[in-house]
């Protein structure tokens, strides 16, 4: 039997789909429901499902994202999107990291049906493939993460930001977002927040009437010895020789 999570903020629909699709004649059984993204995040990664139909417009959540974090971090489960968001541009973006099918609601039991057929017949073609042909199929939904993660992380890099922060930002764990920067991008957290902070302290500095002291605390450093030693490793010079070379 395979598993299937039901997501969604309206309870009507969340009892309708319980109810009335055939699950048992389909070989599938309902083992967890969930009335928002956050709730539907913990019951996912508590009972790891094969299949999962869910409203991506729920409050307080960026429902692609969450596509995207899940398709990442389960690239076999199968996603049917239900919602009332027509948006051509969305639906491409969901259908293109790996989503089964974008459903408009209300949506008929035929497209339901079938959605449901469809995910059945991708697991079953799933179970033949290598662990390396499932990580390729969440590749968009992880490039999609990194870069929200990355645009966020420019955003905040000048904060006490942690990887924790950014994890929680793209609904994904901490190890797996450490996972895919370094896939995507071929640095760790560390590596690419203090390039971050070194290009804003490359503009800061062209401004003569910043002290060096300054620089540092506004890119992110409460000690300007590390935020020195930080700049010299990436640009191979310290800040006040960069600003010199400026002059040059």
């Amino acid at each position: 039997m395979y598993k299937v999570v039901l997501v969604d903020d309206e309870q009507l629909i969340l009892e309708g789909l319980r109810r009335v699709m055939p699950w048992r004649e389909n070989g599938c059984e309902v083992v967890g429901v969930a009335h928002d993204g956050q709730e539907g995040l913990v019951v996912v990664r508590a009972l790891q499902p094969d299949i999962l139909f869910t409203d991506i417009r729920m409050p307080n959540m960026d429902g692609l994202t969450m596509a995207a974090a899940l398709r990442s971090e389960f690239p076999r489960m199968q996603i049917t999107v239900l919602t009332a968001f027509r948006d051509f541009d969305y639906a491409q973006s969901a259908i293109r990291f790996g989503v089964c099918r974008y459903l408009l609601k209300p949506s008929k039991m035929d497209e339901l049906e079938e959605a449901l057929s469809e995910m059945r017949r991708r697991l079953g073609e799933g179970k033949e493939e290598t662990e390396e042909g499932t990580e390729e199929k969440g590749s968009e939904a992880g490039s999609f993460l990194v870069s929200h993660a990355l645009q966020y992380m420019r955003e905040h890099c000048a904060e006490h930001l942690s990887l924790s922060d950014v994890a929680e930002h793209v609904y994904v764990s901490q190890w797996h977002l450490s996972k895919l920067l370094n896939r995507h991008t071929g640095q760790s957290f560390f590596d690419l927040i203090a390039g971050m902070r070194v290009d804003r302290a490359k503009l800061l500095l062209a401004d003569p009437a910043m002290r060096v002291q300054d620089v540092a605390y506004a890119v992110g450093y409460q000690d300007v010895a590390h935020f020195s030693r930080s700049f010299k490793k990436i640009v191979g010079r310290t800040p006040g020789e960069f600003r010199d070379s400026l002059s040059v």
